[in-house]
């Protein structure tokens, strides 16, 4: 360990004093699960296929329940991550401690170079970890891989759909309000092409937990220029 930067201080010990396993009971829960981010296509797919709640998940903020659907003759969970690493991250370990152990993430985006439009979707590669989570959960480093299952289901899918999409690396940051030109360039500059505020920590967590996830973006904002454009 190290006494500069407690963020840096690394503990490879594998039980927590509140650990995921001991403390949640595992539930008759769907191994696949995707995790979206966006509540309105949620709560439409809730009515249009007749989910029914198998974990009643409720935080300070509000309830975070999984819900099941049947999709393909498979049963399929599904739930709303809240928004920024930390929550994320929290429901993805009590996820996985109920049952769940394969997961896509649908999630949106800033856009860091100028001819992805808004709707464009990104396969996330790997993350840079401008973060905190994922320093709990790794060594300390400057990115994280995707799992290779993970980005080859998304890329099989979405070739099947006929969608175009891309393949990259994404900037995950705690702080979209201090997105610099000077980090942006520098982000640019060691080829990512999105920013948000998850994915490495999703990534981290689900590496730990040695549980696969995928993650696609939807391109939103636009940050590639010398001001933001919001799009939208």
């Amino acid at each position: 360990m190290t006494d500069s930067y407690p963020i840096l201080e690394y503990d490879p010990i594998r039980e927590a004093m509140i650990e995921p396993a001991r403390v949640i009971q595992p539930r008759d829960i769907p191994v696949h699960c995707v995790i979206c981010f966006f509540k309105e296509v949620i709560d439409k797919v809730i009515v249009e296929q007749n989910a029914r709640v198998v974990v009643e998940n409720h935080w300070e903020d509000g309830p975070h329940n999984i819900y099941e659907i049947t999709f393909a003759n498979q049963r399929v969970a599904l739930y709303h991550p809240g928004v920024g690493a930390a929550v994320a991250a929290g429901l993805l370990e009590e996820a996985i401690a109920f049952g769940c152990r394969k997961f896509i993430v649908c999630g949106s985006c800033g856009v860091l170079e100028k001819g992805i439009a808004v709707g464009n979707l990104i396969v996330v590669s790997g993350a840079v970890r401008d973060e905190g989570v994922s320093y709990h959960y790794l060594p300390a480093g400057r990115e994280v891989k995707a799992h290779a299952s993970g980005v080859a289901a998304l890329e099989r899918t979405l070739l099947r759909q006929g969608l175009p999409y891309l393949v990259g690396k994404t900037w995950t940051t705690d702080a979209p309000y201090r997105e610099t030109k000077a980090k942006i360039a520098a982000r640019k500059g060691e080829g990512c092409i999105t920013v948000e505020m998850e994915a490495a920590s999703l990534i981290a967590v689900a590496e730990y937990r040695e549980a696969v996830l995928g993650q696609v973006l939807y391109g939103g904002d636009d940050l590639s220029g010398g001001e933001w454009d919001h799009r939208g």
